[in-house]
């Protein structure tokens, strides 16, 4: 079966939308115009390629349509300004590949997405918008708000990066490490948008983990040697490949439960090679562990057989580094498994975490198995009472309706 001519336009211009939008921004200077050029030149092609046949190098393509549409409006508005020369000066043969100035491009258009000064938000909403093609109707779905609110809140971050002068640049050598962190940081919030959706409507959205890996494969290829980014990508790799069998009849599936014959093992095997290659560093960093972590987890052939001391230690070393309540919580789920409930209770019970539907989750379990079933009944109802993952609540209720009576 022969795909539809205009799907196979839509896909390709999906793929391309990063690139196209960061040479763009790179020769105009401009994200508005970049966006409005993009347009036309899918339109261009939607009119074209289903006649003609798409081109050998779609992308070039493109992005040779795109610029002359940008040349073209500037000529319309006669902005015959400095940026408006420098922009007709320059020719812009650079081949459309995955290798060169483009994918630096890339790079300089996701820290100008991800720059401090913009409201973490915002951040991604655009990384999403401008690195990941979706639409502002997309996003706004994703995260639960009005196509116009999502759309104002990409509207105000490009005036900020307009009015505040926000550099289109990779950082200084000197900066790159707080740099790099933010845009982790927003790639594992869309990651965890999409893995554990909230709301009511769909309890995984694989769209969204699918450009959050996308776009860190896309960080990790820009930024071999940086061992966090590398981190971030087995550890959102690892954490994918069990997403088939994580829900089953509309209920999530614990750990400890799942059918890791459903594992995707190339995915596996891919976060375990990345997870081998940061095993180098003296002080592996916060995404380094956690994917250690996970290959801990995806190398157990059952749940019995996990290393939960090494799962411990792991967590020991993250603490280090982030001594939060939740690296405490997600310890002593660990610390259960290997010293009992009565010991993970202890350290659960002194974090400050009431209102994390999690905490109480881990209470309501830690108390079902040393048979306090009337506490843990309660720990249910508040973890219910704050949950929002559909497929979670059902999970929940399950676990409280089989509590003994009492």
């Amino acid at each position: 079966m022969t795909d539809d001519p205009r799907s196979v336009v839509e896909r390709i211009f999906r793929d391309e939308y990063g690139r196209l939008i960061a040479s763009l921004v790179r020769r105009f200077g401009d994200i508005d115009i970049a966006e409005d050029a993009a347009g036309e030149a899918l339109v261009a092609a939607l009119e074209k390629w289903p006649q003609d046949g798409v081109p050998p190098n779609p992308g070039g393509w493109l992005t040779t349509t795109a610029g002359n549409r940008a040349i073209d409006r500037l000529r319309r508005e006669k902005l015959r300004d400095a940026k408006y020369q420098a922009a007709l000066m320059i020719e812009d043969d650079t081949p459309h590949e995955p290798t060169g100035v483009i994918e630096d491009d890339r790079l300089r258009l996701i820290f100008t997405c991800c720059h401090p000064a913009l409201a973490p938000e915002a951040r991604i909403a655009l990384t999403l918008r401008l690195l990941g093609g979706l639409t502002v109707a997309e996003i706004a779905s994703a995260f639960l708000v009005q196509e116009t609110t999502m759309a104002q809140r990409i509207t105000r971050a490009k005036a900020k990066i307009k009015g505040a002068h926000i550099p289109y640049r990779v950082p200084e050598a000197g900066d790159l490490p707080d740099r790099v962190g933010a845009v982790l940081a927003v790639l594992l919030l869309i990651f965890n948008e999409g893995y554990l959706s909230s709301g009511d409507g769909d309890p995984i959205r694989a769209e969204l983990t699918g450009e959050a890996i996308r776009l860190a494969r896309t960080l990790h290829e820009l930024l071999p040697d940086d061992l966090e980014a590398t981190g971030l990508l087995a550890m959102l790799l690892l954490t994918e490949a069990r997403r088939a069998v994580r829900v089953r009849a509309g209920e999530l599936v614990p750990l400890d439960e799942q059918d890791r014959g459903g594992w995707d093992r190339t995915l596996i095997a891919e976060g375990h090679a990345l997870v081998r290659a940061c095993l180098a560093a003296d002080r592996p960093g916060r995404y380094q562990i956690l994917a250690a972590v996970n290959a801990v987890h995806t190398d157990a052939p059952t749940a019995a057989s996990t290393d939960w001391s090494q799962v411990v230690a792991l967590y020991d070393r993250l603490a280090r580094l982030d001594p939060s309540p939740i690296v405490a919580l997600n310890r002593a789920v660990a610390v259960a498994e290997l010293d009992g409930p009565e010991v993970a209770l202890a350290i659960v019970d002194r974090l400050p975490l009431d209102g994390y539907h999690a905490w109480h989750a881990t209470r309501a379990e830690l108390l079902r198995r040393l048979g306090r079933s009337a506490e843990s009944r309660e720990q249910y109802d508040a973890a219910l009472a704050v949950c929002d993952n559909v497929a979670e609540r059902a999970y929940l209720a399950r676990k409280r309706g089989q509590l003994a009576p009492g």
